[in-house]
Parts: C-alpha cells; structure tokens; sequence
C-alpha cells in the first residue's frame, strides 16, 4: 500500500534529510524559462518539507543530454525559476553526486532545499543494467545520511525505470507526493468512473503515438475527436488523399480496424469534416480551408499539406464538448505554435472552459498551448505535469515509478 506524504510528515521530519524528485523538466530559451507550469507544480511539496524543517534534495532532469554533462540542459535555469517563486531557500549544486553536492548537502540547515545538477548527466540514471543503476542510487541516498527518506512528486517521470525514479525508492523509505497522488487518483477515475458523457481529445501529429491509447479508450469514452496530424491518417483510412499531410501509411490498416470496432463497442469517433492547408509549413503560407474528403481538389493541389483543423470541424467539436461531464484532453489539434493555425486548438481550449465537464488536460504540448493561448491552469479541472507518463498509464500500462511505491 503507498505510503503519502502526510504520513511521513506526521512521523516528524525536522532534522532529517528528504530526497524528492521532483519534475522541472521545463522549456527553455537559452536560459530562461519559458513555461515554469512544472516549477511551479513542485512547490507544494517542498513547501511543506521546508516548512516542517526538512532538509530537503531535489532530483530531477532536463532533457536528453544523453549521460554527458552538457550545459544546455543544466537544471540551474529551472532551479534560480525555483528560487524566485519559493519561501524557502534554495541552494544549487553544480554536480550531481559529486564533490560539490556532498558539501552542499552536508551544510544544508533545517528548512533549505538543494538541486543537485540534471540526473541525466550521470548515464547510469537511465541505464537498463540492474546494478548500474543501484550503484548510482546509492550515491543519491548517501547524500541523505543515516536517516533518510524519498518522496516522488515527478509524475512526469514515472513511466522510466529509472534510478532517481525507481531504485532509489528501493532504498529509502519512499512516499508519494501529493503531486503524483492527485496525478494518479485522477486519471484511474478518468479511466474507470468517468461521470458521463465522456469525452476524449487526441490530437498531435504522430497516430502511431496513440494508438495503444485509442485502443484502451474504445468501449470506455463515449466520443473521442480526433484532430492534429494524426487526422490525416484518419482521412486516409476513409480513402481520401491528403496531399503533402502528414500520413502514416503503415497504420492506416490499424485505424480502419479502430472505426469499424468503435461504434460497436459503443464510441463514437469523430475526424474532421475540413481543415486549413497551406503550401509551406510555417506561419506565413498560403492558407486555403479545404474538405476533409478533397484536400487535393483546391488551388494548392497535391502540395496541400493539412495544419489545423477548420471552421466547421471547430463547431462540430464545440458541440460534442458542450454537454460533457468528463474531458480528456491530449495533443493540439492543429500546429499550436503557429498563430495562424492555432485557431483549432484555441477553440477546444474555449469550448473546454464553457463547458461544465471536469477537464483533464493531458500535459506535454497540450499543456504548453492553452497556457500560451492565455489560459491560466486553473481554468482546467485538472492539467497532468506528464504527457508521456499520463498517455502510458491512459494506456493501461504499468509505470514503474508508481509500482515501486506500491500505488
């Protein structure tokens, strides 16, 4: 049975050293960051450890450095944007295991928080040797001396098997956050008693990236819309030519399975019925709105190239949302970053937020885009700090992280 944070609170951690993973896998520019959601979704915990007089280690990555030290995917950025918005004080370290983070951590007093550097610089974090990896866990739990505990708050991190993630739990008295808990307890209600109409969102430019998700939700959503680039694999099942679109033929065959099973396991699904092409893929193309069935029949041709969906798949949308109980939400629906073809996108946000539906948002580049398009998180029932973690356990698999905290 998991262990939350409150139990470990309620045991007295004054005094004592608390290694947390946390998530600040954030978005940079240069080095500043430019959506600190996840910064922020990790202050609750450390506020209370700090508060409670803990001495706290955080863990967490940035990127794919690949096991190198490389420094732009140093986690200082994310740590001084955890600096400016915490109570507590922050220190960094510019190791992870090393030198500089021993000292650090030795000198920590009651209530401070250190970062040591992106776990990711150290190859044994993710290597898929057993041993490798326990070594380097070892290293993370010697930093918490003879009385140390864990807590994972990093949902963003559960699906890998990784050491910060899941051998270090083996090693510690390890508890969820309240992060991961919240995560966890929303998405297995999404899942199993979603109150009804049940609506899903899937959007993104890879079908291959969802289709085990698709799968799992068939006979459990009641609508699931389809929109983003993998729509146009979509359209390619119904027989219909999408131009320069982004298309997966190798999974055309698998889509077509999934709209003959829908309705008979009772969802609906629903693709676009037009879509905004243009003949460059950038903001400043030649933009021409075009039926889903004659994408190629328009004054681009063959060299249309589908990046949003249009102004009647917009309203088709906003009307299966309308009177939803439950949303989740997954993947843009057209090319978010492009102001002119984040029409589509911008529309479910609007009609998600009408709506009276707890709305899940399933974190990643969905995430990124309400926020950019100006909405606040609290807007949303509920935005998800891990897409690739939520799209996994949405999925139905077995996330290690959670498993090894026994939840």
């Amino acid at each position: 049975m998991a262990r939350a944070l409150e139990e470990l609170l309620s045991e007295g951690v004054e005094g004592r050293y608390v290694l947390v993973r946390s998530d600040l896998n954030v978005p940079l520019d240069g080095n500043t960051v430019t959506d600190d959601g996840r910064v922020k979704a990790s202050l609750p915990v450390l506020t209370k450890l700090a508060e409670a007089g803990a001495r706290v280690i955080v863990t967490a990555h940035l990127g794919r450095p690949k096991g190198q030290v490389d420094p732009q995917f140093s986690i200082a950025p994310a740590a001084k944007r955890l600096a400016e918005l915490a109570d507590f004080s922050v220190v960094t370290a510019t190791d992870v295991v090393g030198e500089d983070a021993q000292a650090k951590a030795a000198a920590l007093q009651n209530g401070e928080v250190l970062v040591v550097e992106n776990v990711r610089y150290d190859a044994r974090e993710t290597s898929k040797d057993d041993a490798e990896r326990g070594e380097f866990a070892d290293e993370l739990v010697a930093l918490t001396g003879e009385n140390g505990a864990y807590v994972n708050d990093a949902f963003g991190a559960v699906h890998r098997k990784h050491a910060s993630v899941y051998d270090v739990a083996k090693c510690l008295p390890a508890y969820l956050g309240d992060l991961v808990k919240t995560e966890v307890d929303v998405l297995k209600k999404t899942l199993n008693d979603p109150e009804r109409p049940f609506v899903v969102i899937m959007g993104g430019a890879k079908v291959s990236d969802k289709l085990a998700v698709i799968e799992n939700l068939i006979g459990k959503a009641d609508t699931i819309l389809i929109g983003g680039g993998m729509g146009y694999t979509f359209a390619a099942a119904n027989g219909w030519k999408v131009g320069q679109s982004i298309l997966e033929k190798d999974q055309i065959d698998t889509v077509k399975r999934y709209l003959k099973e829908a309705p008979e396991k009772g969802t609906e699904i629903v693709t676009a019925v037009d879509v905004v092409c243009g003949d460059d893929f950038s903001n400043d193309a030649n933009f021409e709105i075009r039926p889903i069935d004659d994408i190629e029949g328009g004054e681009l041709g063959e060299k249309a190239d589908g990046l949003d969906i249009g102004p009647k798949t917009r309203e088709l949308f906003a009307e299966k949302l309308k009177d939803a109980k439950t949303i989740f939400w997954n993947g843009p629906v057209g090319v978010a970053e492009f102001e002119n073809t984040a029409h589509g996108t911008k529309a479910v946000a609007e009609a998600i937020v009408a709506s009276d539906a707890f709305s899940i948002i399933g974190g990643g580049d969905s995430a990124a885009a309400v926020r950019k398009l100006g909405y606040s998180d609290d807007q949303f029932g509920h935005i998800s700090t891990g897409g690739g973690a939520s799209l996994e356990y949405i999925e139905g698999k077995t996330l290690p992280g959670i498993e090894v905290l026994g939840a």
